[in-house]
């Protein structure tokens, strides 16, 4: 029965998979890409303090490929690389992106883009600073609070002051054309905004444009309607910190500010097949079953017709 039961979740995510390239050496140097760098949540996994089950082993042996949520947006023609989220794990990550391809000459990504300033969204970019790289000017793109917070407080604000970062002004709803076969256009949702906004990002190539939600309280709260978001898209990565009650203690995960996936697939249940398909969930607490893939929960995920955002996956736009 095991072996049965592998091969099954073989020819599953062989079906699942087969929309979007999963090794970086397929990739063909021209046109758009946006590649999964990262689907943890801001505490990474192994988790800080964890004793249980999903933590023990990996403290013991890492696997390399837990790292927090993050996005690489390449132009391959126009040679640029954007990255979304700075994160603890902004070392590999930026190593990772200037490799996709054709190699970057440069070490730094030709923009940064940033979410919100919670600990796995921002402070990846203490490495660009004096101490460790001593970066020369890279575009980090923020909104307006998230702008202040940085050039106000420090450390941030030493990378400001020192022209490690150069920060580029983003506004709720303005779209960015960062070449011209790319734009960007953030959006604010609704999150626990202690020092800054949250926004997502809606990611537009020259045929395909993405969605970018790593954070949000409820779809419910957000003030438009995620179902018809999706209608408009081909691609979005969704909040799915929890998957359900288990992992919170059977608390009300009705007061837990984010959208577990049960909460999700139930909201999104009558989309179509094909607009299904378009989902990915991403920001994976490190109780989430989620990140194992012979779990029952991450089979129920794909049979029920949406996806789970793994670290290398690659989308053309």
């Amino acid at each position: 029965m095991k072996k049965l039961s592998l091969l099954l979740t073989c020819l599953m995510l062989g079906l699942y998979s087969s929309g979007q390239e999963k090794d970086q050496n397929d990739i063909q140097e021209q046109g758009v890409s946006l590649v999964v760098l990262g689907n943890v949540q801001d505490g990474g996994s192994p988790h800080i303090g964890c004793n249980k089950v999903c933590c023990s082993a990996l403290f013991k042996k890492p696997d390399p490929d837990r790292k927090v949520v993050a996005l690489g947006l390449v132009d391959h023609e126009n040679e640029k690389r954007y990255l979304f989220e700075a994160t603890p794990d902004l070392t590999s990550q930026k190593k990772h992106l200037k490799e996709y391809g054709k190699p970057a000459n440069s070490e730094t990504p030709d923009g940064i883009f940033l979410t919100h300033a919670h600990i796995g969204h921002y402070s990846g970019l203490m490495y660009l600073g004096k101490e460790a790289m001593n970066a020369d000017s890279t575009p980090v793109y923020a909104m307006p609070k998230m702008k202040e917070f940085l050039k106000n407080h420090g450390p941030w604000s030493q990378l400001v002051s020192n022209s490690n970062i150069l920060i580029k002004d983003l506004f709720d709803e303005q779209r960015v054309e960062l070449t011209p076969q790319i734009s960007v256009t953030p959006f604010k949702v609704p999150h626990r905004d202690e020092y800054s906004e949250t926004v997502g990002y809606r990611i537009e190539g020259p045929k395909k444009t993405a969605l970018f939600i790593p954070d949000i309280d409820k779809w419910n709260k957000w003030e438009k309607d995620i179902v018809a978001e999706i209608k408009k898209v081909d691609y979005a990565f969704l909040d799915a910190t929890f998957f359900d009650a288990k992992e919170i203690n059977n608390r009300d995960i009705s007061e837990i500010p984010h959208p577990f996936v049960i909460e999700s697939m139930n909201n999104f249940k009558d989309l179509t097949a094909n607009e299904k398909a378009k989902i990915f969930f991403i920001h994976f607490n490190h109780t989430n079953p989620l990140l194992d893939h012979q779990s029952e929960e991450y089979m129920k995920v794909l049979k029920a017709g949406f996806n789970v955002a793994n670290i290398r996956d690659v989308f053309k736009l």
